[in-house]
């Protein structure tokens, strides 16, 4: 059946939705909240699973093709397994993804498997047990690193996310370029962003796209660029004869806006049509004001064709001029 094209006032085809399930996380990495943690949402707050699969629904008939469930952790959700599958029988979803931390992923590895989970976007900064520790301030590199491990023995495709942090995990950056000598996997590191909880972390940002990139150069001067997919928010590269590929995001610096396709909804229903807008739509006071499906279709048209043309603007059209929101609490 032909499938319906969502386009936003700017010409950006939108298919692409990030769907927090939750805004707990069990570790308290560096670059997404504070050491105490952040106040977590009580779970009346929350998108009931019925809630989500009525949005993902809408949205499919309107044009989304693909979701990636995320959080917070999306494994601290229980019963996540249940509406993975949910979501994977919406006619119109072509592909579902899963981001998260690995510590309780491994137990649930087969099941994703066997219902054709798309990809498992793994976040590991470090493979130094003692920085892990330090970044994420828990103790649970070996439950991570075991995940990666099953994942691909279990043939799940696999990119792997590294923030890149100034005095944190420079020395990881080889290592984990490395990784994709032997492995068909693509290691993505991502320029860090405010989104922490207390605001960035640096007067300037050093570690920008084109220093990760050059220090990448130094180490492998065989590095080539290589095509990047429709709509990518990572300028990909491969090391010559390696199996693997590495992407860089320019998370901060915000050059792929032109190409975005996708929107964000947090585990509370907020709409998001950027990561540095402060929320456009409560997608879940609609649903449980009693709004129609065709009623929430309309609020969602109208906040499509009024998004920003590009984070900058979007971030100086916020009602919070200062950005103090965690990472946990948007949605990675």
């Amino acid at each position: 059946m032909h499938r319906p094209m969502l386009f936003d006032n700017h010409g950006r085809p939108l298919n692409y939705l990030r769907l927090a399930v939750t805004d707990r996380c069990n570790l308290r990495c560096f670059y997404c909240m504070p050491e105490e943690g952040i106040n977590y949402l009580p779970k009346k707050e929350l998108l009931s699973f019925e809630e989500i699969e009525s949005i993902v629904s809408v949205l499919a008939q309107l044009g989304i093709t693909k979701v990636r469930l995320t959080g917070g952790e999306p494994f601290v959700r229980t019963d996540l397994m249940k509406l993975i599958s949910k979501i994977m029988d919406i006619n119109g979803i072509n592909d579902v993804h899963v981001t998260t931390n690995g510590v309780l992923t491994a137990p649930y590895i087969k099941e994703l498997k066997n219902l054709g989970i798309a990809s498992v976007n793994l976040s590991l900064d470090t493979l130094d047990p003692h920085r892990f520790k330090l970044i994420t301030r828990r103790n649970e590199f070996e439950k991570t690193r075991n995940t990666l491990r099953m994942l691909i023995e279990n043939g799940i495709p696999i990119k792997i996310n590294t923030v890149v942090m100034e005095g944190k995990n420079i020395d990881d950056i080889i290592p984990l370029v490395e990784l994709t000598r032997n492995e068909n996997i693509s290691v993505r590191f991502i320029e860090e962003m405010p989104f922490n909880g207390e605001g960035s972390h640096y007067s300037k940002l050093n570690w920008t796209y084109k220093k990760i990139l050059n220090h990448i150069e130094s180490a492998f001067p065989t590095l080539e660029k290589i095509m990047d997919p429709a709509n990518a928010t990572a300028y990909h590269y491969k090391v010559k004869e390696y199996r693997g590929n590495i992407g860089i995001i320019a998370a901060f610096s915000r050059t792929f806006c032109g190409s975005c396709n996708r929107i964000r909804i947090t585990a509370q229903g907020i709409l998001k049509t950027c990561l540095y807008d402060d929320g456009v739509l409560n997608i879940r006071d609609l649903i449980r004001s009693g709004k129609s499906d065709e009623g929430i279709t309309q609020e969602l048209l109208y906040a499509f064709n009024h998004r920003a043309k590009n984070g900058i603007e979007a971030e100086a059209h916020r009602n919070k001029k200062i950005i103090t929101e965690s990472m946990s609490t948007i949605g990675g």
